[in-house]
């Protein structure tokens, strides 16, 4: 009766206590306001921001990206890995039950037998049952790594938002890319179109005798100096299409394409975004979880300063003979407890302590650091934002000016008062120009994918709905 009380007294006590330090959430100092955040507030960080510039071949790409990118599949099934381990973590807090089973068939030697007794028959032996072992909880150690595995599930849930949020990133930051060289092959052939009809013309002015032949040396050099761009940029073109490939997780080939650069509308700009919503990072939410492990695993670590309660017990049928199985009073059973504590483990406990404190404290400085990486981030992206803007209106009107240099050099070769380099040069000009506006637009469509990126946002769990992913399989009970 003693042994049963000092059983159930355990049994009580379970899930009483926790060994090992509670998670709390470290504060961290956030701006109370951004540098370089415009007057007017909007809070677009939930919205799906690559249909805000109205491509449908873009959205087409996005989805396809979500369907069958690789490294999205590597994310989700480490997402079912992490499942399966804490399945098997928070199993360790139920009893294990197991069936046994045996037959032995044993003839015994005569000769091994005294006085001659001649040879016995033979003997059969059956065992059916079943055996269970429950370690007790006391300490709280097993909660505590049922914490840790749950903290590190939704870790890799976190970091599988990560990979969503880079993938979609990164396709419209390559899609703009494959624009921005479509748009400069287009430029660089008009350019080349001009300059051949310009080289044309200087070789009939040399043949009638009305210009020098530096003119037309000069002529052919630009022609063919422009020329070589066109090879140039079909290379980059070719070369931007297989990454984006990779990235729909198809083998390299062409891309499908819609609105051209000059068409797509910029995306809203999502400033003076509160501090806080920044915390939905995931990487941050990420950094987090892996802090609430290691914070956990202090208390496995400290819970093996403590003796473990185990129970154990068996029951079943037995017999001699087969037939006799299932008689009565072949049934058995047995009932137990042990408890097992460290006297003497040279340090080895000490040492995983120290080793999981110190865990802590270095994931704990990583969790600080992703926060402030990604403040640092969005500041960024902001001044890159407003930045990219006025170099974009700078090029409008620097192309503008450059229209009217073309013109004017013109005028002035054909009325004689200027030389024919002064006409090259305002082409040269003229066509760097629009190569320059070409850059700053992407660039600043650039800035605002960055933005996007830099804020996280409510929009990745959509995506991934409005996909399909699937989510992993949950923890089950039965084997």
């Amino acid at each position: 009766m003693n042994k049963l009380t000092v059983l159930a007294l355990a049994i009580s006590l379970t899930g009483c206590f926790k060994i090992g330090p509670d998670y709390q959430k470290p504060e961290i100092a956030a701006p109370q306001q951004w540098r370089f955040a415009a007057e007017e507030t909007r809070d677009t960080a939930n919205l799906p921001w690559w249909e805000q510039l109205q491509d449908p071949a873009l959205n087409k790409l996005v989805e396809q990206a979500l369907l069958n990118n690789l490294d999205l599949k590597i994310a989700i099934a480490n997402v079912e890995q992490f499942m399966g381990v804490y399945g098997t973590v928070r199993s360790n807090l139920f009893p294990q039950i197991f069936g046994l089973g045996s037959y032995d068939r044993q003839q015994t030697s005569s000769q091994a037998l005294p006085f001659g007794l001649g040879k016995r028959p033979d003997t059969d032996s059956a065992q059916l049952g079943a055996t269970m072992s429950w370690e007790l909880d006391v300490w709280g150690q097993l909660r505590r790594a049922k914490e840790a595995a749950g903290a590190d599930l939704l870790a890799q849930k976190a970091a599988r938002d990560g990979v969503v949020l880079t993938l979609v990133s990164a396709v419209a930051q390559s899609y703009i890319v494959l624009r921005a060289l479509d748009l400069d092959l287009q430029i660089t052939k008009q350019i080349v179109a001009s300059l051949s009809e310009e080289n044309r013309i200087a070789k009939a002015r040399f043949e009638e005798g009305q210009a020098s032949e530096i003119e037309l040396i000069q002529s052919t050099s630009e022609l063919e100096r422009r020329r070589a761009f066109i090879p140039y940029y079909e290379q980059q073109i070719a070369q931007t299409e297989h990454a984006l490939s990779l990235l729909l997780g198809k083998p390299p080939g062409a891309i499908e394409r819609g609105l051209s650069l000059n068409e797509m509308h910029f995306p809203a700009v999502p400033a003076g975004l509160p501090s806080e919503l920044l915390m939905r990072r995931p990487d941050i939410q990420q950094a987090e979880q892996n802090l609430i492990s290691a914070n956990a695993k202090i208390g496995v670590a400290r819970g093996q300063y403590f003796p473990t309660v185990t129970l154990g017990g068996n029951v079943g049928q037995a017999s001699l003979q087969m037939a006799e199985l299932f008689a009565p009073g072949a049934n058995f059973w047995s009932i137990g407890s042990q408890v097992l504590g460290p006297i003497f483990t040279a340090g080895r406990i000490a040492g995983q302590v120290q080793s999981a404190e110190a865990q802590q404290q270095a994931t704990l400085a990583g969790y600080q650091k992703a926060i402030l990486s990604g403040f640092r981030e969005y500041e960024d992206a902001l001044i890159a934002g407003a930045k990219s803007n006025e170099r974009l209106n700078t090029q409008t009107r620097r192309l503008d000016a450059l229209q009217k240099y073309v013109h004017t050099s013109r005028v002035r070769y054909d009325e004689g008062y200027t030389y024919y380099l002064e006409v090259l040069d305002s082409l040269r000009q003229f066509y760097e120009g629009q190569i320059d506006l070409v850059q700053a637009r992407s660039d600043r469509y650039t800035a605002l994918i960055q933005l996007y990126r830099a804020m996280g946002g409510g929009w990745i769990v959509q995506a991934e709905q409005k996909a399909g992913l699937a989510e992993p399989s949950p923890a089950r009970v039965l084997p």
